[in-house]
């Protein structure tokens, strides 16, 4: 993997479970070890483990080429006067602290800077990140950036910071909405009849079959995979009928997703 120049450099500062993601698959993807620098206050033994392939568990001699923030967001305050010293005007800093805006950033950092939002699928490298650019970015800053975080999985690029909150209500927080309806589904299977163990599993086989046709099946929408399931006046559609019914699913998905923007943007603010 290409991040620069021949001695380009890179420096993670934590690495943690979406840290520790990314690092993991830059190193998987051939980025060269000794050209990675992490800080993480507690090393777990598994990031001890990839420092042992040559990573240096320091700070950097010099200004890095990329500097890529994986902290939590709460902490940005208090490391950014240990980071700002290590950086200089031409570091590209790469932030995937949600709530956390270009304009905030840039009172620490005053040169190019990407502000990321990945999610929880990063890491088995399925997550997708849709990212912003600050008027700093240069084209070629903007494809090390999309090389970096297309190691996790799919990058979708924002014409306008405001979409960052709708983006974090529907793929940030999504995967969780997901997961909650593999727990309803295993739940509601338990009270159908079925013993608890095959309910977990065959909640947690269709919605990982379902997400791989969605996949493998993307030029048919989801209303159409839908549809094709759907007999008229089968067991499909009289499940759907309660789904589609007053105050239904649409309107409760609806409903969280505008709950989490607003958080986002509260968290924002």
């Amino acid at each position: 993997m290409r991040i620069g120049g021949e001695s380009a450099s890179l420096l993670l500062v934590g690495a943690g479970k979406m840290g520790g993601a990314l690092l993991q698959a830059w190193l998987d993807r051939g980025l060269d070890p000794a050209r990675i620098n992490v800080l993480e206050p507690e090393p777990s033994d598994e990031l001890r483990a990839i420092a042992a392939r040559g990573v240096a568990l320091a700070r950097p001699a010099r200004p890095p080429a990329t500097l890529v923030l994986a902290v939590k967001p709460q902490l940005l305050e208090a490391v950014a006067p240990i980071l700002t010293p290590l950086t200089d005007g031409s570091t590209l800093v790469i932030s995937i602290l949600a709530g956390k805006t270009l304009a905030s950033l840039a009172r620490h950092f005053p040169g190019p800077i990407v502000r990321a939002m990945p999610n929880l699928p990063a890491a088995v490298g399925q997550g997708i990140t849709a990212a912003v650019t600050n008027a700093k970015v240069s084209p070629g800053e903007r494809r090390r950036a999309d090389a970096l975080l297309s190691a996790i999985g799919r990058v979708e690029w924002l014409s306008d910071e405001s979409l960052v909150d709708a983006v974090t209500a529907v793929s940030g927080s999504g995967p969780a909405y997901v997961f909650y309806l593999a727990e309803c589904l295993a739940k509601a299977g338990q009270s159908a009849g079925l013993p608890p163990d095959l309910a977990a599993r065959l909640a947690r086989a269709t919605v990982e079959g379902a997400g791989a046709l969605l996949t493998h099946r993307s030029e048919i929408t989801p209303a159409e995979l839908r549809q094709a399931v759907t007999s008229p006046g089968g067991t499909t559609a009289a499940a759907l009928a309660v789904l589609d019914g007053k105050d239904g699913l649409e309107k409760l998905i609806a409903d969280a997703v505008a709950a989490a923007k607003l958080r986002a943007q509260e968290l924002s603010s």
